[in-house]
């Protein structure tokens, strides 16, 4: 195991107009689980590229521990990778595929036999050994997948978007299992993938990358929370973020008919000028009989069991706002009403609108 840096890392396409990675700097710990998120061609499957030797580094370092890798051949640096596409060989049974790497590699036969018999405890695949990646189900592929990266024990997983071919309720299933997976080898593991969701749900830090660029790193609740920027605060949380241009007010902010006091931290940086407020769904709330607020016209319900969404439309200072509000899922309005709601400004987030950095 060990830990992993970039430092300055660059990489540039012939005849493209910005690198695809820009000066990228970061530090993974050792046997840290690191999630790279963004939208797609953000750089980040470039980044995973980078640091597996598959792709050059036009400027910059790569270390893993105190050992420069920038320009090591990808065999030498003793990291194991997981694909979207598997990579198993049709041919061979579950067996044969997870200690392919161990016979290449001159591994000792009863050696060979033990690691396999190992790897395959760990991933519940005893009774497919004799299976060929034909007769498994999606899942059960990508676990052999995974198999054949623990029996090398290296110091690094690489994982690219290994569960974007299942089908939704396997996803959930199988992000779970690579969560606890990682956690009991303890191995340090960087995990790409577009889903936000994935990315809160199973790393101990988030990358952001946007443009080539690293927007933001952090622990998912400190990304959801506190987002640095106008574009991590949009991409990170499901649903988007509600966000808006307004002016403050005396530190009040207008929300329809009525006028709500915002943190004095906020009040404060954002002064009298034009900033982007930002609100979160579970942030608005139905109001009660004759409390003022927002009048919301509600295009779209969203049931998703004991919660649910309404997604509306409402005015505000000139402009027709999108609005996302989540709401009890047995108790709500239904397509076509028009409802009130009503913001706890406390969870405001505040950006500055010509670089979109967060104010507060």
């Amino acid at each position: 195991m060990a830990a992993v840096t970039f430092r300055g890392v660059t990489r540039r396409f012939h005849g493209a107009t910005r690198n695809a990675v820009d000066h990228f700097d970061l530090e993974i710990g050792d046997g840290e689980f690191l999630v790279l998120v963004g939208p797609s061609g953000c750089g980040k499957t470039t980044t995973l590229r980078m640091l597996a030797g598959l792709e050059p580094v036009d400027e910059g370092q790569i270390l893993i521990g105190e050992r420069d890798v920038t320009n090591v051949p990808s065999k030498d640096r003793d990291m194991a990778m997981v694909f979207q596409s598997y990579g198993l060989y049709p041919h061979m049974t579950v067996e044969q595929n997870i200690g392919f790497p161990l016979r290449t590699s001159g591994v000792p036969k009863r050696e060979r036999a033990a690691k396999v018999r190992e790897a395959v405890d760990l991933l519940d695949l005893r009774e497919l050994l004799h299976r060929r990646p034909g007769e498994l189900s999606g899942g059960q592929r990508q676990r052999v997948a995974m198999g054949r990266a623990i029996v090398r024990e290296p110091e690094v997983f690489l994982m690219d978007e290994p569960l974007s071919n299942l089908d939704a309720k396997l996803r959930v299933q199988t992000r779970t299992q690579i969560a606890s997976l990682q956690n009991r080898l303890g191995v340090t593991t960087v995990y790409v993938t577009h889903d936000q969701t994935e990315a809160m749900t199973m790393g101990d830090r988030i990358a952001v990358l946007n443009h080539g660029k690293l927007q933001q790193v952090g622990a998912p609740q400190e990304l959801y929370d506190a987002p640095a920027n106008e574009f991590v605060a949009s991409f990170i949380g499901s649903p988007a973020m509600t966000i808006w241009s307004t002016r403050l007010d005396a530190g009040m902010l207008d929300l329809g008919d009525a006028k709500v006091p915002v943190p004095e931290s906020v009040a404060s940086l954002a002064g009298e000028r034009e900033v982007r407020v930002g609100l979160r769904a579970e942030d608005f709330s139905i109001a009660k009989n004759g409390e003022p607020g927002l009048r919301m016209h509600v295009d779209l319900v969203e049931e998703l069991g004991s919660d649910g969404y309404l997604y509306g439309r409402a005015p505000i200072a000139g402009q027709e706002l999108q609005l996302t509000v989540r709401v009890d899922g047995r108790h709500h309005a239904q397509i076509g009403d028009t409802v009130t709601v009503r913001a706890d400004t406390q969870r405001l987030h505040a950006f500055d609108p010509a670089t979109g950095d967060r104010l507060s």
